[in-house]
């Protein structure tokens, strides 16, 4: 296994990058690819691993780490799972009904259990021999042994906030990094302390109060689709930006055909956060599923149980070339998408070259 860069402090870890950009771990949008080619063309490449078992995120981290020096995030969750529930499963079943009558799809296809985990022993076990420089985490922290370990060997800890307070619980919690995850973020929203998306701020306006705030680097995510948006996050005090929904269009990215295609249609120009796909909120682009129930409903099971409901239709859906039942995941930058290297790209973010 090759030796990597060990990383004692944001400080070192910043210093290794070639350019201030972080990639936004993005789960079934990419896998070790996308990340190789951030890290190789100055950034820090990240590999979302919820939805990997322990065996494939040691595969993916055998890839990565194929070149010495290759710096990487690995991402998890830290949700505790629910307890599945009859009464809700059958309120979310007898809600899409109609859908599955249409599509013909039996309900009883419907999978039981969680298909996104928690970070865990297991896991750290696996990571261990890697040494990951950052273990990022999405709805707040593991448990603090979990912790200890990753920074005896040298690795930062980060995690999302989308508040002020979620941001000082970190800090106070022995994160290293924060990532400050403003409301036009794509994807799902890392709030852990409360739930009340009311209380959740832009990018800008909660980059700013968590630089004065915290002792810990922070940085800027969501919406950030041009050099000058990476600017205005560095001249605010950010130390480094996360950018992903700007990556959905590379050749080194998996996103799906049908997701691809939409990001070059006029539904980019509205996104909307909703809980149908998982059971929490996320920001995708609105399709019919989002249109017709909500795109927030109190008819969700808990996260991620709700997404057993609609995996049959989304499925059923795709088959036919339709996104109506597809979580479209995108950020309020969206339009700004283009067709280009990941190469070109972190050049053109960093404002070392014209596209």
């Amino acid at each position: 296994m090759s030796e990597q860069i060990q990383t004692r402090t944001p400080q070192a870890l910043f210093q290794s990058l070639q350019y201030p950009i972080f990639q936004a771990p993005m789960a079934g949008s990419q896998d070790s690819v996308l990340a190789i080619a951030v890290s190789d063309s100055g950034g820090l490449g990240a590999l979302p691993c919820a939805m990997l078992s322990v065996e494939q995120v040691a595969e993916q981290l055998e890839l990565i780490r194929a070149k010495q020096g290759r710096a990487i995030n690995l991402n998890f969750f830290s949700h505790t799972p629910p307890e599945p529930s009859d009464e809700d499963q059958k309120r979310w079943l007898d809600t899409l009904a109609p859908y599955f009558n249409e599509l013909d799809v039996d309900p009883a296809s419907v999978a039981s259990g969680a298909g996104r985990q928690p970070f865990s022993r297991d896991y750290l076990d696996a990571i261990a021999p890697f040494k990951p420089e950052v273990v990022s985490f999405h709805f707040g922290l593991p448990d603090k042994s979990l912790m200890t370990e990753i920074k005896a060997w040298g690795g930062l800890i980060a995690s999302s906030a989308t508040t002020l307070a979620e941001g000082l619980w970190l800090q106070d919690q022995g994160a290293d990094l924060v990532i400050a995850q403003g409301l036009e973020a794509g994807g799902h929203r890392g709030h852990f302390l409360r739930a009340d998306l009311e209380e959740q701020l832009p990018t800008r306006e909660l980059v700013k109060g968590l630089v004065q705030q915290l002792d810990i680097p922070v940085v800027a995510a969501g919406g950030i689709s041009t050099p000058q948006q990476v600017s205005e996050m560095l001249e605010l005090g950010a130390s480094a930006v996360q950018i992903g929904t700007g990556f959905l269009l590379t050749p080194e990215a998996k996103t799906s055909a049908l997701h691809r295609s939409a990001l070059k249609s006029e539904m980019t120009q509205n996104t909307a956060i909703t809980n149908l796909f998982s059971g929490r909120p996320a920001r995708g682009m609105v399709n019919r599923l989002m249109a017709e129930q909500g795109p927030m409903s109190d008819k969700t099971p808990a996260f991620p149980l709700a997404t057993n409901g609609i995996a049959p239709l989304r499925a059923a859906a795709e088959k036919q070339g339709s996104w109506d039942f597809s979580p479209l995941w995108a950020g309020t930058g969206a339009a700004e998408c283009q067709e280009k290297s990941v190469t070109e790209l972190i050049s053109w973010f960093a404002g070392a070259s014209p596209l």
